[in-house]
């Protein structure tokens, strides 16, 4: 089922939901046909200030909250230490630097004035989603296949969240395969508080030895692009899908986990991106897809065959559950 949401309404409810004390009455500009907001007017709003680390080209808000660098005609942003892949560009217009609506309402301000949920709801109930299984091996190196690794991953993170008070349990425990939609329903019918599917990357062509890191995907807003638009798997459109009922926590689980992988294991920050892969938009839980490292890199490959390293990082992983718990339960 899609739920039909309008720009309008879904910029409204966000920010109400994430800061009370928000204004939409910051001017708005068309630019390439979406709203944009002059940075300066929306870091005054907060408490903060903006000023030009190099002039027309890199910005710095610094907010009572935190720290943000956004760089012009770049998608990338800087959040508090971490890299955040934005859904518009910054531009630049009168010399001065503006960031899109939208980021502000589903990207930024998730992040810095995380909503306050209802204490009655505590999160207790996690699935984890191995990726790939059966006759479908995941990426491949040499005879190394995806789908072993990520169930070894899977079984370890559930380890480590069951010690922490969870209660967990795995889309598959076998050598199985499981279609692509079964899996956020199956998470769906044990009523699971949260969903994050556990991949393992690759890269391809020449130079594909020396790409690294950690990267983990929220879902994509309604109408606003993914980050890397042909990893959306087809048929994905713009619209809204249940899993946009929740892209405030789906960002905030999705921005703990990167950063506590990165900080904790020391592992390339490639942000956190945007996606309308099937496991993420149908989804009627908060829901992330970490991408924990390459498979095609001589160290990076570390944190997933050798078992101290991917211990490591599945510690990480539970770091940022316990942290975007605190956050979502505070009182």
């Amino acid at each position: 089922m899609k739920y039909a949401l309008s720009i309008g309404l879904l910029w409204a409810g966000l920010v109400t939901a994430s800061v009370p004390t928000f204004s939409t009455r910051l001017a708005r500009v068309d630019m390439f046909g979406h709203d944009y907001v002059r940075i300066e007017d929306w870091a005054r709003q907060n408490g903060g200030e903006a000023r030009w680390m190099v002039p027309k080209q890199e910005i710095r808000v610094t907010l009572p909250v935190g720290v943000l660098t956004f760089t012009v005609d770049s998608r990338k942003a800087m959040v508090k230490g971490t890299h955040v892949w934005l859904s518009y560009p910054v531009a630049l217009k009168n010399g001065s630097a503006h960031l899109g609506a939208l980021d502000l309402a589903t990207t930024l301000h998730p992040l810095l004035f995380p909503a306050r949920y209802a204490k009655q709801n505590p999160i207790r109930r996690i699935v984890l989603d191995p990726g790939h299984g059966g006759r479908d091996p995941g990426n491949k190196e040499g005879v190394r296949m995806e789908k072993i690794y990520t169930l070894s991953f899977a079984r370890e993170v559930a380890d480590l969240l069951t010690k922490a008070g969870f209660k967990v349990t795995l889309t598959r425990n076998n050598d199985s395969f499981i279609d692509l939609p079964v899996r956020p329903d199956l998470a769906r019918r044990r009523e699971a508080d949260l969903f994050i599917s556990l991949h393992f990357n690759s890269a391809d062509g020449a130079g594909s030895s020396t790409v690294k890191g950690t990267e983990v995907f929220a879902m994509t807003p309604v109408r606003a692009n993914s980050t890397n638009a042909g990893r959306d798997q087809s048929g994905a459109g713009a619209g809204a899908y249940p899993g946009n009922r929740f892209d405030a926590k789906n960002m905030l689980l999705a921005y703990q986990i990167q950063k506590s992988i990165t900080e904790k294991t020391g592992a390339e920050d490639r942000g956190v991106k945007r996606a309308r892969f099937w496991v993420l938009r149908n989804a009627e839980m908060p829901a992330v897809l970490v991408e924990a490292a390459f498979m095609t890199h001589p160290t990076d490959s570390k944190r997933i065959y050798e078992p101290a390293q991917r211990r490591q990082t599945a510690e990480a992983i539970v770091e940022g559950v316990l942290a975007y718990k605190k956050l979502a339960e505070r009182m």
